[in-house]
């Protein structure tokens, strides 16, 4: 095992991978920008390296500077998380090239599986199943391969995925506008204009497939996880196990999971996207060459430590266990408690988080990356912290989740509490009939104050709820002129009053 690692990331992700080191013995070091030096991922660290401004581009997502932090803070591998450099093929070559492991899937596996035209080409020969496609179009070509697809198609980014360089076209007549559209975004997110089409499968849940591989061949799946509760391609709740999935299609879907990893030659973990169609047909979407932020769903159906599985293969260990050996139990939901505000379409929040207090007691874990007092700075990712919860089956998890909701204190910022209280509490969610088109279909819904039986007496009492908070943050700050603040926000003061005016 590794002496020294150092954890190439920030927030939850880089608090959750420094307590995998210490649980192995190893010594976690860290980076941090100019805006972080006072996190709570560095001040777990026992080192850190300060390798540039707020902006990511200036600090964690300059490779060279990174690399160097390492080699000075005497790291002999490299744990990029996911998120900013975690998917870079280059960048992973450059640390074998200085002699750091890079705790991931080999260089040429990641570039293979993080250009979409190729991975749908190796899903192809690995007998995969796909969605009806082109291979990269651009001008008269993109109308002739839109032809034979039909309508409507989505145009997507090679390079790239999180809903960049994404359009979806229901009508011919708008084919041309959209893709000179999709060739921008993908060039200005990617540096990358290239595109492909894909049939456009209507009402899909979005299920990925866990895979793990060892130095030695072995690669074996760890059941599923549903991601359908999402937003502009972005997740918003995770659960394992899938509502939708019965014990063969989950079999079948982890062995074409296994098959597709193999024929990339891939290591370590990684996640294997499907959508699944209403007739449960499911369909290759993508495959993440990295960890992925609700890993901890399955960590707790299946009793591994993902991440410290992570640094034993790239430390040359096998897996340890087959997939007849894999065992899957019970049910975990993870909840992605963002600085955003749901009431006003998700708008992110920033300042500073008066006070912070996570969820505890049976079957409930929370991931975070702050304390209260942290700073959320507009140069990041939202991502706060995750509530993670676990039970014998889904709605024992259910109902601990919006407990965990409920016992969650957090002051100073909007966040996405509210509308995960919402969320599962209602009868979609419970039935567990429900798809990608979940937040566009039933959050305006749910959103509203009709959706809440108390919002009237809320109401009545949201003046008093408004002097607490000012008192409050009075005897808190008011009285010290020296301690420092940043600007006044809207966002802030909104996310106050919002979060008394749930609590009331």
């Amino acid at each position: 095992m590794f002496r020294r690692v150092l954890v190439a990331n920030r927030g939850e992700i880089a608090v959750r991978i420094i307590r995998a080191c210490r649980d192995l013995g190893v010594s976690p070091v860290t980076i941090h920008s100019a805006a972080d030096r006072d996190s709570l991922h560095v001040r777990l660290a026992d080192e850190s390296f300060e390798v540039g401004g707020a902006a990511s581009r200036d600090s964690y997502l300059n490779g060279e500077r990174v690399i160097d932090a390492a080699r000075a803070m005497g790291a002999e591998a490299l744990h990029p998380g996911y998120g900013f450099l975690a998917e870079n093929g280059e960048f992973a070559a450059r640390c074998a090239e200085r002699g750091l492991f890079f705790v991931g899937p080999p260089p040429e596996a990641m570039r293979r599986m993080g250009d979409k035209a190729a991975a749908r080409e190796t899903a192809v020969r690995a007998g995969v199943p796909v969605v009806e496609g082109s291979g990269i179009v651009s001008g008269k070509d993109a109308g002739r391969a839109a032809a034979g697809i039909g309508f409507p198609l989505l145009i997507k980014a090679a390079a790239g995925g999180g809903g960049m360089g994404m359009r979806l076209v229901r009508e011919a007549a708008s084919l041309a506008d959209s893709l000179r559209e999709a060739q921008s975004e993908a060039e200005a997110a990617f540096g990358d204009s290239r595109v492909f089409l894909e049939r456009f499968v209507e009402n899909p849940r979005h299920v990925e497939i866990q895979v793990f591989g060892d130095d030695r061949g072995s690669v074996v799946h760890l059941g599923e996880r549903d991601c359908s509760i999402q937003r502009r391609n972005q997740k918003l709740l995770e659960e394992s196990p899938s509502p939708a999935i019965s014990p063969e299609l989950r079999a079948e879907m982890g062995d074409a999971a296994v098959r597709l990893a193999e024929g990339a030659g891939y290591r370590n973990a990684g996640t294997v996207e499907f959508l699944l169609d209403p007739d449960g047909r499911f369909y290759f979407l993508e495959m993440n060459a990295r960890l992925q932020v609700e890993h901890p769903v399955t960590e707790l159906v299946s009793g591994l430590d993902l991440v410290a599985l992570q640094l034993r293969i790239a430390a040359g260990e096998p897996l340890g266990f087959t997939q007849p050996e894999v065992s899957l139990s019970g049910a975990a939901i993870e909840l992605r408690i963002t600085a955003e505000d749901p009431f006003a379409g998700f708008v992110p929040a920033t300042g500073r988080i008066r006070e912070f207090r996570p969820p505890d007691g049976p079957g409930v874990r929370c991931d975070a990356g702050i304390v209260s007092g942290s700073v959320v700075s507009p140069h990041y990712d939202p991502l706060l912290a995750k509530i993670i919860v676990s039970g014998p089956d889904r709605e024992t998890a259910r109902k601990r989740a919006l407990r965990a909701v409920r016992e969650t204190r957090l002051t100073g910022v909007a966040s996405t509490l509210p509308f995960f209280e919402r969320v599962l509490a209602g009868t979609v969610f419970c039935s567990g009939e429900f798809d990608t088109s979940f937040v566009s279909v039933h959050w305006p819904a749910l959103g509203s104050a009709e959706a809440d039986g108390g919002a009237a007496a809320r109401a009545e009492l949201a003046p008093l709820a408004l002097a607490a908070a000012a008192a409050e943050l009075w005897r808190r700050e008011g009285s010290n002129a020296t301690t420092p603040c940043p600007p006044g926000s809207r966002w802030r003061l909104t996310g106050i009053a919002e979060a008394h005016r749930e609590r009331l």
